[in-house]
């Protein structure tokens, strides 16, 4: 039985977004600026005289670590998190803060403070763990609008009656759809197309080739622009944790000891682009979600491998270089959508196993692909990185996304490419499928204990003390 294709594309699943977290810090964003934007389209927001903010679950309990209550007010203001700088994001809180108001989607100034919050950490709501509700008042306190939202990983949000976070440039039918691992290879096998291709023919849908590979190229440059600035910072990252910033002096020590870039510092390099990338993010920097801000070094290290280490890297140009950078993410991206379709990538559902086991699955599938493998092999490389992530809790100190989430990145990476590695090395035939893996790690999130999904309240984040 044939499915609809899962409504996420390429460029929903990678957007540009603020760290530290896509779903406690981009989503709540969004969903405050869609709540702001809705009260305008009804033509109401100039009667609202105040904003209640009711926060539950992982979002409250980490909120603060994670900027979520900040998030909230720069999405009242009417900010878009793909747009924002981190220097606009300092500016506008420092004069909300300075204020106590907010500009409501940039029209309306109401008084609204994070002290106001009411924080709810214990509170779950049964359809996903990551809740949030706006209530507009006027001067008298009538009820002017309510909505509650739910932030589901990376950066996508669903209103409370909604089915699902349909993606607002989804085609209604792709001309190749595809939802789970046994018809992408389905779709593959009957069509010739590489998995790469089957994904670029259903982006063809919503828009043209042109805009495509200027979409990848600007994802990429994204990813390479979160590793500079990553790489001019010094210090320790912001939130009280102490935690240095590694990846400035590790770039010098390679410039010292592999000046040439040789094969056999491949590992250094790896870890130094995720470890990059994940500082910039625990920073508030600007990074890709990969499908996640709290995952997000896993694709651009391994895509940097792609880009450095392999041999239709070595021997190609610029053009093969920009042929390797599309064809990996959007690989990766037909098998981020699974993921997102029919288990979770939020850390609060299903623990870290659905971020980072996710974004090492996807990064793993695309590098096989670049590697020459089969659509049989880069499923089996996806499937091989998520089996040796199950059960992957998220259990950051102190709410933070630096420990153990910054190395954990690194980690990952290196799984990645050790899972595609392995899948060529095999002719495409495993025992396990990736419709099974995933399975399994949306069955195994449903049972693992809440205090291990991004509550701070289990594992590391109990037993290591923060100061």
């Amino acid at each position: 039985m044939t499915h609809a294709q899962p409504t996420v594309g390429v460029f929903d699943l990678f957007t540009v977004g603020i760290g530290p977290s896509s779903s406690h810090t981009v989503g709540p964003m969004k969903a405050a600026a869609d709540f702001a934007a809705s009260l305008e389209e009804r033509a109401v927001i100039q009667r609202v005289s105040r904003v209640h903010v009711e926060i539950f679950g992982s979002l409250a309990a980490t909120g603060a670590g994670h900027g979520t209550f900040t998030a909230v007010l720069l999405g009242l203001s009417g900010a878009r998190s793909d747009e924002i700088t981190p220097e606009q994001v300092t500016a506008l809180l420092d004069e909300i803060t300075r204020t106590g108001v907010v500009e409501l989607a940039g029209r309306r100034p109401v008084p609204c403070k994070v002290e106001d919050f009411v924080l709810r950490p214990l509170t779950v709501h049964p359809r996903h763990p990551n809740a949030l509700s706006f209530t507009a008042v006027d001067a008298v306190g009538d009820e002017i609008a309510r909505q509650t939202y739910f932030s589901v990983g990376g950066g996508f949000i669903i209103r409370e009656g909604e089915e699902s976070a349909a993606a607002p440039t989804a085609p209604e039918r792709p001309p190749l759809p595809f939802s789970s691992g046994a018809e992408l290879l389905a779709v593959s096998e009957q069509t010739g197309l590489a998995i790469s291709e089957v994904m670029r023919a259903n982006e063809r849908a919503r828009r043209s080739d042109d805009e495509i590979r200027l979409g990848l190229r600007r994802i990429w440059h994204v990813m390479e622009s979160s590793v500079r600035s990553s790489l001019g910072r010094e210090g320790v990252l912001p939130g009280g944790l102490k935690v240095r910033r590694r990846a400035g002096a590790w770039a010098a020590r390679l410039a010292d000891e592999d000046p040439d870039h040789g094969h056999e510092h491949w590992q250094q390099r790896v870890n130094l682009i995720a470890l990059a990338v994940n500082e910039e993010n625990a920073s508030g920097g600007r990074v890709v979600t990969a499908p996640t801000n709290g995952a997000a070094g896993i694709v651009p290290a391994v895509l940097y491998y792609a880009l450095h280490y392999t041999p239709a890297a070595v021997s190609g140009g610029d053009a093969e270089q920009e042929d390797i950078i599309e064809r990996f993410l959007l690989t990766a991206a037909a098998i981020g959508t699974l993921y997102k379709a029919n288990a979770s990538i939020s850390g609060a559902e299903v623990g870290c196993q659905g971020e980072v086991g996710s974004a090492s699955s996807m990064a793993a599938a695309g590098l096989a692909e670049i590697l020459g493998g089969t659509p049989r092999q880069v499923e089996n490389a996806a499937e091989i990185a998520m089996e040796h992530n199950l059960g992957l809790t998220c259990d950051p100190i102190g709410g933070l996304v630096q420990v153990p989430c910054i190395e954990r990145n690194a980690i990952a990476a290196s799984k990645a490419i050790n899972a595609a590695r392995m899948a060529l090395w095999g002719d495409g035939e495993h025992r396990v499928s990736l419709d099974q893996v995933i399975a399994t790690m949306r069955d195994t999130g449903a049972d693992m204990s809440d205090k291990y999904k991004e509550t701070a309240l289990g594992g590391l984040a109990v037993n290591v003390v923060e100061c």
